[in-house]
């Protein structure tokens, strides 16, 4: 039996339709803030403020819109969760972008990607490790209680209560630990200027 994937006009969700059966799929764009403060690496997280879903932490991100560039729906999310703007990324996204008569496609190298196999959503997404600038807000979207935590302290606060953290926060950040991410990053400013562009 083949699936027919469909785009929900105006919601940033697709529809997979098995048969009778409509399934919601989700993709998402994530942000792993950074900064260097008092010699110690840091990461931004925030307390899930949504009606009817637990207070946990999680990293910035969501949905992206119709046709919504990637590293575009990134900034947006972060922008209205945390009131920053990105300023870069601490990977090289090794962009490209095509355009043919019948279409535009852009291609480009996140931190690294996830997919739920089994949970309370179907989704994939992709996590970008970024720098932000500006002033944290109080109450994002559905986000608030910002705090910027080392590395190390998280590290420790997933071993020993990993329900601190939502579930795709708890995958995201065992990924990043369990991979040894490197310390010093080579820093890509924001728009990324290594775009190539092809027309076809």
């Amino acid at each position: 039996m083949f699936a027919r994937l469909t785009f929900a006009f105006g919601s940033p969700e697709f529809r997979m339709r098995w048969g009778r059966k409509t399934q919601r799929f989700y993709v998402n764009a994530r942000a792993i803030i950074e900064r260097e403060h008092a010699g110690t690496r840091e990461v931004l997280l925030q307390q899930r403020a949504k009606p009817g879903e637990p207070r946990t932490m999680e990293l910035p991100g969501g949905q992206l819109d119709l046709f919504e560039g990637i590293t575009q729906a990134l900034a947006r999310e972060v922008r209205e969760e945390t009131g920053l703007t990105v300023t870069a990324f601490l990977d090289d996204l090794n962009r490209t972008h095509t355009v043919t008569p019948g279409a535009e496609v852009e291609c480009l190298t996140p931190a690294f990607v996830y997919q739920t196999l089994r949970g309370p959503v179907d989704s994939v997404g992709f996590f970008f490790r970024v720098q932000a600038t500006g002033e944290l807000i109080r109450q994002g979207d559905h986000a608030q209680g910002h705090v910027w935590l080392p590395f190390p302290q998280v590290r420790r606060q997933l071993d020993h209560d990993p329900a601190h953290f939502n579930w795709l926060t708890q995958a995201a950040l065992r990924h990043l630990f369990a991979h040894a991410w490197r310390e010093q990053a080579t820093r890509h400013t924001c728009p990324d200027t290594s775009d190539t562009n092809m027309a076809g």
